[in-house]
């Protein structure tokens, strides 16, 4: 056999596959709805992945306020702050669903950053793509009304206006919490999920069921 016969073909990294393999620094782990998956203050020594679930991820102050700040879905990494050299959790993570999560040691991530291009690509993919909603959140908070701030974070919650198929019903969610998501009082909450649901937008029984209709409140000036 020629010496060509005997050259290997170049090793294929797939990503999907390092997120699904239990090993090197990588263990799956299953958390029951409302569960706290590390409690502000904790030392940060891995990054998470969702498999499947939701996850809230909620900061308090000194004086014992607790603020959500995210709801990360399916396919979200969490926790990353790790990796910039933040020794501590700077905020709480709870799963809102019963949660499946992908555990990954700070230095197997690390190594797979460094080594592996196409898992380097697609993780500073999604860093910017998060950076660019949390700019949106911002816009959001500074110049849009509470009304229009409380439709997207439905539809942010449902998927609606992302690829895929949306889901049929968002996990129970209390209006305290999506007070704290508006930025605004339960009462005004209570006043538009009811609106939003007689105006046919949404199905508000417990669960929350949320209908493309409802866009056009946050697409109209």
């Amino acid at each position: 056999m020629t010496s060509a016969g005997l050259t290997q073909k170049p090793r294929i990294f797939d990503p999907k596959a390092f997120l699904s393999t239990v090993e090197g620094g990588r263990t799956m782990a299953a958390f029951p709805k409302r569960q706290t998956i590390f409690a502000q203050g904790d030392l940060g020594d891995s990054v998470f992945h969702i498999q499947e679930g939701k996850v809230r991820l909620s900061i308090a102050s000194n004086s014992g306020r607790e603020a959500t700040i995210g709801i990360l879905n399916k396919d979200d990494f969490f926790g990353e702050g790790c990796l910039t050299g933040q020794r501590l959790r700077m905020c709480s993570a709870t799963a809102m669903s019963d949660c499946t999560l992908m555990r990954i040691s700070k230095r197997s991530l690390m190594e797979v950053i460094h080594r592996e291009g196409a898992f380097s690509e697609m993780f500073v993919a999604y860093l910017i793509e998060r950076n660019v909603r949390y700019q949106e959140d911002l816009v959001d908070q500074l110049f849009n009304s509470s009304e229009k701030r409380l439709a997207r974070v439905l539809l942010l919650l449902a998927h609606l206006g992302k690829d895929g198929k949306p889901e049929t019903a968002i996990p129970k969610i209390s209006q305290e919490t999506l007070a704290e998501m508006v930025g605004t009082t339960r009462s005004r909450i209570n006043f538009f999920m009811n609106k939003f649901r007689k105006l046919g937008l949404i199905r508000y029984d417990g669960e929350i069921e949320v209908h493309s209709s409802l866009r056009d409140v946050v697409l109209h000036d």
